[in-house]
């Protein structure tokens, strides 16, 4: 019997994801200023007020303040209507250094030996169903919602949309797993007030189906736009007014929306936040090397669906597991214990390991803190940092490379494909 599945995602403007921003913008930097920073910065947002914590270890020291105002200001908070604005708001930061009791876990003599910074266990998925290996119902919900910030920042024939957004898709599968048709969507955005509730609510819903929709579905490849269909039900703003959000609307807090950073409610999640951590928490360092393993195992063909998971106890070099799931869909007479074997000797997964092998300490997190972590395109940049404590440096850093594909001829060789 056929069956129904959900993802959704939110803007940059969510004042979850704001306080996400915040928090990797500090951690980059603190990483470009000092690589070699440890740092855990959560962030609350509020009607005007963002408050800073957590817990920093670094040769470096920072404006935060400056640094959370050009964030916000930057993701379009910027009018004293929004009751919430980066020129306006108060910022309190409540950072402390780092526990020692940690760092002596995590530190060590030979940089090899660095044990991981927390237990814990993190997950890796992708998936053949898209181009990016990712979900398909999320891939759609970002893609929505980036495209919604673009018409936000254009002068497009939409001039009354506000940051804060979400979106939602509900995707038809068949018994053996294949996308069969999008049964619904639901995107609700702020907006400017209206003179007219009625008025507003039917331009919102004409502007988004009519506008919006149309250039979402020519960025998606052939067989995605034939999902499309005339019986999509569409939710629009389903409360109908949506003036009041935002940071003003709702308390946003750094790390509420892991679903949303990395697959949509498909595979698994360990529990663990990423942003505002450094490479040395596992949480975040191994979920990339996870999503590295199994996008790289599915593109070399070992299976069509894949799910990794590894676990780690703090301040110990080594894993205590891995795991490969390969949910039935194997192309090779291996069994998945056989398969997570394998990928151990391919893949070094301490931790110090990881973060050289995917140059996790660079200044590159203020890029994963909205519309996902995972099945973006890695590129390289050139990324400058300014404080009135360091001047100013320049850096080249590449993006995103936990999404590269660049050991699936190791794969391929390590399993006989």
């Amino acid at each position: 019997m056929a069956y129904l599945f959900t993802s959704e995602s939110v803007s940059e403007g969510h004042p979850d994801k704001v306080a996400d921003q915040i928090s990797d913008a500090l951690l980059d930097n603190f990483l470009a200023f000092d690589p070699e920073s440890k740092v855990a910065c959560e962030t609350l947002v509020t009607t005007g007020q963002v408050v800073l914590a957590g817990e920093v270890k670094s040769n470096t020291y920072l404006d935060v303040q400056n640094i959370a105002r050009d964030v916000i200001n930057k993701i379009g908070y910027t009018k004293g209507e929004y009751k919430f604005s980066g020129d306006s708001c108060g910022v309190i930061s409540l950072i402390h250094e780092q526990s020692q009791d940690i760092n002596q876990g995590v530190d060590r003599a030979n940089k090899e030996e660095q044990g991981a910074g927390d237990q814990g266990m993190m997950f890796g998925y992708a998936t053949k169903e898209t181009e990016n290996y990712m979900p398909l119902a999320l891939d759609i919900s970002h893609k929505i919602l980036i495209e919604l910030a673009a018409l936000r920042r254009e002068d497009s024939a939409i001039k009354y949309l506000r940051p804060d957004a979400k979106s939602q898709v509900t995707i038809e599968y068949s018994d053996d797993n294949i996308p069969q048709k999008i049964v619904a969507i639901v995107v609700s955005t702020q907006h400017d007030d209206f003179d007219e509730d009625e008025k507003m609510l039917s331009k919102i819903k004409k502007d988004i189906t009519e506008i919006l929709m149309p250039r979402v579905k020519e960025q998606l490849p052939e067989y995605v736009q034939k999902l499309f269909n005339d019986d999509i039900t569409y939710h629009i703003n389903p409360t109908g007014k949506f003036v009041i959000g935002g940071p003003h609307g709702d308390t946003g807090l750094t790390g509420r929306k892991i679903i949303v950073d990395t697959y949509g409610g498909k595979g698994a999640h360990g529990g663990g936040a990423f942003s505002g951590k450094d490479p040395s928490k596992v949480d975040r360092s191994a979920a990339y090397a996870a999503r590295h393993i199994a996008k790289n195992l599915v593109a070399a063909g070992v299976a069509n669906e894949i799910l990794v998971q590894v676990s780690y106890a703090i301040g110990v070099v080594e894993p205590t597991s891995i795991l490969v799931n390969t949910y039935n869909s194997k192309n090779i007479k291996l069994s998945d214990g056989e398969i997570a074997k394998k990928v151990s000797e391919i893949f070094n997964m301490r931790p110090a390991a990881i973060e050289k092998r995917l140059k996790l300490r660079n200044p590159i997190y203020s890029e994963t803190a909205s519309y996902g972590h995972m099945g973006r395109n890695p590129e390289v940049i050139t990324k400058t940092f300014e404080s009135p404590y360091n001047g100013q440096i320049t850096k080249e850093v590449e993006l995103f490379t936990w999404e590269k594909l660049d050991y699936v001829e190791k794969v391929k060789e390590a399993f006989g494909i």
